[in-house]
């Protein structure tokens, strides 16, 4: 199957020390095969929990996600994030004893993929992300706006249909910020990935077809969807 996954989230809900902390009240969005959306909403108005319980990373309490019609609770969660999923976090989580050559690869590490083409690919994906000359490079010696592109590489090595990131402008500045969401822009355009992004920046929220808005644990629209 090419081109974006569709995702359908439906009345989920997700709540923390026993109880006690509701993240996500029956929170119900679809996304469309190819859309970007992005996810706005205050510090701990449950973002990051529903981009992980997308990303297969955590379990809803209630409710059900599909992608393409599949219930998340009946697939193997593994296989999952390995064939569908790209995730791109704040903080890059990068390995830092590997270089970036190693760390693009790593997603491919257990797939039906050889060293060769393993290699050759993540060579491909840094020459993509303007890193071609970096690919020896230790994470520690990568500055702020180099980890997270190289980061995105990493997210994109299994052709991933549809891509989670999570603030993935918040730690940089303006510019390199820009440069990075130029590049998830760029994805998006020519692979026909869905990209789901969380974000509290207006500016980067605006490069997104529909903005949507999490608080008190329930999504809401903003504003009218981006023509074109």
């Amino acid at each position: 199957m090419t081109g974006g996954a569709e995702v359908v989230v439906e009345r989920v809900s997700k709540a923390f020390e026993d109880g006690r902390i509701r993240a996500l009240a029956e929170v119900s969005l679809r996304l469309d095969p190819g859309e970007f959306v992005s996810l706005t909403g205050p510090s701990g108005s449950g973002k990051s929990t529903l981009l992980n319980l997308i990303g297969a990373l955590d379990r809803p309490d209630l409710g059900t996600i599909s992608v393409d019609g599949a219930a998340l609770d009946g697939l193997d969660t593994t296989e999952y994030r390995a064939a569908t999923i790209g995730f791109v976090f704040q903080s890059h989580n990068l390995i830092p004893t590997l270089t970036a050559l190693e760390n693009v690869q790593v997603p491919m590490l257990g797939r039906r993929v050889g060293r060769s083409q393993r290699e050759d690919r993540a060579r491909s994906l840094l020459r993509e992300v303007g890193l071609e000359r970096r690919e020896r490079s230790f994470p520690g010696t990568l500055s702020g706006g180099e980890r997270q592109r190289v980061a995105l590489a990493r997210a994109l090595a299994n052709e991933p249909r549809l891509l989670l990131a999570d603030e993935p402008t918040g730690s940089l500045d303006s510019g390199t910020g820009a440069q990075v969401l130029r590049l998830i822009e760029r994805v998006r355009a020519e692979r026909r990935t869905t990209v789901l992004l969380v974000t509290n920046d207006a500016g980067v929220a605006a490069a997104a077809d529909r903005t949507l808005r999490l608080l008190d644990g329930r999504v809401t629209p903003v504003g009218a969807p981006r023509s074109g």
